[in-house]
């Protein structure tokens, strides 16, 4: 039983659990658990469903708590996804943002090129690499071609707008 993206009209498979065009997370089908977790975008961005009537927590940039040593975590302060978090883990290397649904980061944003910024984890850091896009990708506020992230720095591509915690263990 095929259904539509809540966000985009594109139509979808049965057993899609996110939008291939948008990348959103997809509502469930009628027959799937009531229970079940809210839907995670790839790598953990939870996308907005039509539907989600509360308003993602605002969280408190100077601390973030349960975090591994060199994790770290983009939560969208401004954006059409405002509120979602991505979770970075080491583990994962390389992380590619950009507005193709290849990313592992879709932003799904004119402004953002296709492959847009790569955030690579540096020694127990992340760091946010512009990999020349038209736009360029910003650090509070000044545009970068490389920086290091630091705990409650903004980052800035196409119109999202994020802040970054760092595990307690960063310097901050």
């Amino acid at each position: 039983m095929a259904r539509h993206c809540a966000r985009c009209g594109h139509l979808a498979d049965e057993y899609d659990k996110f939008c291939a065009a948008c990348g959103a997370g997809l509502a469930p089908l009628a027959d799937d658990s009531a229970d079940a977790a809210p839907q995670t975008g790839v790598l953990g961005l939870r996308a907005a469903t039509e539907g989600d009537s509360a308003p993602m927590p605002r969280v408190d940039p100077t601390s973030v708590g349960g975090l591994a040593a060199g994790q770290g975590v983009l939560v969208v302060l401004r954006g059409p996804q405002e509120g979602a978090r991505f979770d970075l883990d080491p583990a994962l290397g390389t992380v590619t943002v950009g507005r193709s649904p290849d990313c592992a980061l879709f932003l799904d944003d004119v402004t953002v090129s296709r492959h847009h910024a790569d955030l690579l984890a540096v020694d127990g850091a992340w760091e946010l690499i512009d990999t020349g896009s038209l736009n360029g990708s910003y650090v509070n506020r000044r545009r970068i071609d490389r920086a290091v992230l630091v705990g409650g720095d903004e980052v800035q591509i196409g119109k999202y707008r994020f802040v970054y915690l760092a595990a307690s263990g960063e310097a901050s």
